[in-house]
């Protein structure tokens, strides 16, 4: 029995599995990663991109903000197959959760596309999407709060609209945690209280550096916890993990949720 099939014989008789995503689930999906080799913070300085700069220079920060959306999301990115067999346990039943440092909102949408085509009866449920740092395509309004679609927005940046604005007059910011910022406490409180109840919780795809999000999985380790992890390089968790995995991320997915679905 190889490791997945371990996995999956401890998510059959679990009451509560998670699953934490990194940049690493959505790479095959052609979106960019930050770090690393090739990664947009080789051609961006970072420190542009802080919400000081926002409320300093909010002209500014938008017209930059315009480029980095393009070099981003400058293209039709969908959900790849690992975030399609996250949905499907989702649906079936067998994930309560996906917690993700992603932006791109590509869970959600693999989650809608799941939904598409089931009768009453068949959706067994669907894992609740925590976004940890927020989703780029939204935008928030830094006095009302009113959320709204970020495309039309960024258009009317492109367009010459710097900074765009609300209704009410204020600022529209990118709905994700900027630099300078930090993450929402509900959501990380959320988040450890996930880790805290699962029975299995997956890391996918992360490099498992990015605080606090990353010692989720030493969390969920310290509550007796089965922890998996599904990386192609090593990660400073691999210590604690049940199982690691240095598979393609969309050829153990499927896998995985076909070896649960048995």
């Amino acid at each position: 029995m190889d490791g997945l099939e371990r996995l999956a014989d401890d998510i059959r008789n679990a009451e509560t599995v998670v699953a934490f995503t990194g940049a690493g689930i959505s790479a095959p999906s052609g979106v960019p990663t930050f770090r690393g080799d090739d990664g947009v913070w080789e051609r961006f300085d970072e420190g542009q991109f802080a919400y000081g700069r926002l409320q300093r220079d909010p002209a500014g920060f938008w017209d930059d903000r315009v480029d980095l959306q393009r070099e981003m999301f400058d293209g039709e990115f969908e959900p790849n197959a690992a975030h399609e067999a996250l949905a499907a346990m989702g649906r079936d039943g067998d994930l309560e959760a996906i917690l993700t440092q992603n932006t791109d909102g590509l869970h959600g949408e693999a989650a809608a596309s799941a939904r598409e085509g089931t009768t009453d009866g068949e959706n067994a449920g669907e894992a609740t999407v925590l976004e940890l740092h927020g989703n780029s395509q939204r935008v928030r309004c830094t006095d009302c709060g009113k959320r709204r679609d970020g495309e039309p927005i960024f258009e009317r940046a492109a367009e010459g609209e710097l900074p765009p604005t609300c209704d009410c007059g204020g600022v529209f910011k990118p709905d994700v945690v900027l630099f300078g910022e930090q993450l929402p406490g509900a959501v990380i409180q959320r988040a450890r209280s996930l880790a805290r109840e699962s029975d299995v919780f997956l890391a996918i795809g992360s490099s498992l550096v990015v605080e606090p999000a990353a010692s989720l999985p030493r969390l969920a380790a310290s509550t007796g916890a089965t922890v998996g992890i599904v990386n192609l390089e090593s990660t400073p968790c691999d210590d604690i993990a049940d199982i690691v995995s240095r598979a393609d991320v969309t050829d153990a997915l499927p896998r995985l949720r076909a070896l649960v679905a048995e």
